[in-house]
């Protein structure tokens, strides 16, 4: 029988994000970032590529980004709920930390594992930051693919885009269960 590391599976079968705007100051310091970020870089990545970075956006950077995301609204024709909606995540922010998908030139790896690497990078910065107790959440939206304000917001370069923006901070409320998927409903056995 294997190992079981009871702790680790009990987090995992109850885990859950909290809703970005229920997250308040203080945000982790940077020395509490580091070992989430290192957690998060421990991600599966197929050939070593590394096709993923970090960019922390502390506090003070999310007025810029705020203000950045309203004037990419306004370029693209969004409704003004739609640029509140877009705003709402930097206006609330405390920490987020961005997740850059970098795709590389590669023989033998392609570029949608490449994607998925990134995914998982943001999936294991979400749990790391909810493991080491604080309040975090996944999110994109209508901003994070826009080029133009990724390009101003982040400097990206042509072979990068957004995977994830991470949002950590203390949690003020928790929030209820939702339904999950059966797995039941979900699973297909082959045994030939």
């Amino acid at each position: 029988m294997p190992a079981r590391n009871e702790a680790a599976l009990e987090f995992l079968l109850t885990r859950r994000s909290r809703p970005a705007k229920t997250l308040v100051a203080p945000a982790p310091s940077r020395e509490e970032l580091r070992p989430i970020l290192t957690a998060a870089a421990r991600t599966p990545d197929h050939g070593k590529l590394e096709p993923w970075r970090f960019i922390v956006a502390e506090q003070p950077a999310m007025a810029r980004l705020a203000a950045l995301t309203e004037e990419a609204g306004a370029r693209l024709g969004k409704s003004p709920e739609d640029i509140a909606k877009g705003r709402g995540q930097f206006d609330l922010g405390q920490l987020a930390v961005v997740v850059v998908e970098v795709q590389r030139d590669s023989p033998k790896i392609p570029p949608l594992e490449q994607t998925y690497s990134a995914g998982a990078a943001c999936l294991a910065l979400l749990n790391a930051a909810l493991a080491a107790g604080w309040g975090a959440n996944w999110l994109t939206g209508w901003v994070s693919h826009d080029r133009g304000f990724c390009t101003a917001a982040f400097d990206l370069a042509d072979n990068e885009r957004i995977a994830g923006i991470i949002h950590i901070a203390t949690e003020s409320s928790a929030p209820p269960e939702r339904p999950r998927p059966d797995p039941d409903a979900i699973t297909t056995w082959m045994s030939e």
